[in-house]
């Protein structure tokens, strides 16, 4: 493992939040650039060092992405991941409200089989609600697709257990957000 990312994992366990790329809050990218990029990592000349530390945190064990802070990639720590699981399984209003009739079906098919494939919108609307986990895969034929997991599922590949209410999820990643300067807003129950 890369020396950088061991420092984004260090930081990651202190922090228990950390944004892939943000202008005004602790992000990977920054760490790795001492900078605030503007635009796409991907034409700075650390590209190539910013892939591979990314790569190698997010197939880090005690590492979890999901859509949390603003909409975007954020890592979470194993230390919150039981926070997450009280809100993320509670499919409370804010989760549910407006939900497409296709991303009901879709969340149904999810849950039933604990994990589907799926890309587009309807699996991109289940997951700014935070109602499934998922991954990027290659098919057979070569193409990315999401690989959306039921957060049941997910908890017992990983071993977490239901340990907080919803309300109590909440309010320590409230906490946990405003430690590393994200306000409150900028989480998906706000």
């Amino acid at each position: 493992m890369l020396k950088e990312s061991l420092q984004v994992l260090k930081y990651l366990a202190d922090s228990k939040l950390l944004l892939k790329q943000a202008k005004s809050m602790p992000n990977v990218v920054t760490l790795l650039t001492g900078e605030r990029l503007s635009g796409s990592w991907w034409s700075h000349p650390k590209s190539h060092l910013i892939f591979r530390v990314l790569s190698e945190v997010v197939d880090h064990r005690d590492v979890l992405v999901t859509k949390l802070l603003s909409g975007k990639d954020t890592f979470i720590h194993r230390d919150v991941w039981p926070a997450l699981l009280g809100v993320v399984s509670s499919k409370e209003g804010w989760q549910m409200r407006g939900l497409s009739g296709p991303g009901k079906k879709l969340l149904k098919c999810v849950e039933e089989k604990g994990i589907a494939q799926q890309s587009g919108p309807v699996a991109k609307e289940l997951l700014a609600r935070l109602l499934v986990y998922s991954e990027e895969v290659h098919t057979k034929s070569g193409k990315h697709v999401l690989q959306l997991e039921s957060w049941a599922h997910w908890a017992r590949r990983k071993k977490v257990k239901l340990t907080l209410s919803p309300g109590e999820g909440r309010a320590l990643l409230d906490q946990t957000a405003l430690r590393i300067g994200a306000p409150q807003r900028l989480l998906p129950w706000a």
